[in-house]
């Protein structure tokens, strides 16, 4: 019999985290969660796989983790750093990992995908109503990367609007688009990465060197079916006729 679950949390506070942990008892943790009173909306339960073993959520931390240290949500406290349960990623990308990892060990009836009630859908109507109407920029993207990467974001910005002076730069809340009369791509700014996902449909890109993923069949920010993983420039070059393919895509 199961002890407790893994969850996934979401909060209209953060739409751009997920919060992933452990709990023998989850209405009480969410209790404890949702007493600050410095959190304007409440979390919800994304979802929950049930578990035998207390503390298990551990073992899903490192996987994470080791698949890409950059999701991690790290601060610093008193001096201190301060590895957190939170991770950049979509509440959808996050169930897709459970959900694998249910299918593999035959567990899938363990794995439960909850749907928002009551004052969950109003905050989170309310959240996307405030957020919509939120002026972006560039430099609020800027502060979730290094100077490298900031670096690398303007050599790409650069090379893209070189493309045709029509282009223009449209900071939305989670990505960067790039648009004439529809976006080409969407840049998210991440601390160590660009993630450029290409607004081009499964099968219509010529990618040789198979640098893009094809990320048609999973939770994703940006508009498309392809993205590019950008950590330094040596692939810049290649990026850049990929995205020119998207650019000629719009313009025919």
């Amino acid at each position: 019999m199961a002890k407790g679950v893994i969850y996934i949390l979401t909060n209209p506070s953060f739409p751009e985290y997920v919060k992933i942990g452990y709990a023998d008892d989850l209405e009480k943790r969410l209790k404890q969660l949702n007493r600050s009173e410095c959190i304007p909306y409440a979390f919800r339960v994304y979802c929950v796989y049930e578990v035998e073993k207390r503390l298990t959520d551990l073992q899903l931390h490192n996987l994470i983790d080791k698949l890409n240290p950059s999701l991690r949500s790290i601060d610093t406290f008193d001096g201190k750093e301060r590895v957190r349960e939170f991770y950049n990623m979509s509440a959808e990308d996050a169930y897709d990992i459970l959900k694998s990892i249910a299918s593999i060990s035959e567990t899938p009836n363990r794995l439960k995908k909850m749907k928002p009630e009551g004052h969950e859908v109003l905050d989170e109507e309310l959240a996307e109503a405030i957020q919509n109407s939120a002026i972006y920029n560039e430099d609020s993207h800027f502060q979730h990367g290094s100077q490298n990467i900031q670096k690398l974001y303007n050599e790409l910005r650069n090379r893209i609007l070189a493309l045709d002076d029509t282009i223009s730069v449209e900071p939305k809340k989670l990505y960067i688009a790039f648009k004439m009369d529809s976006n080409i791509c969407d840049v998210e700014i991440q601390r160590s990465k660009l993630k450029v996902t290409l607004n081009l449909s499964k099968g219509k890109l010529d990618d040789p060197d198979k640098l893009a993923e094809d990320v048609s069949s999973t939770g994703h920010w940006g508009n498309g079916d392809y993205r590019i993983i950008l950590s330094d420039d040596e692939a810049l070059d290649y990026a850049i006729n990929l995205i020119k393919q998207s650019y000629l895509d719009k313009i025919r």
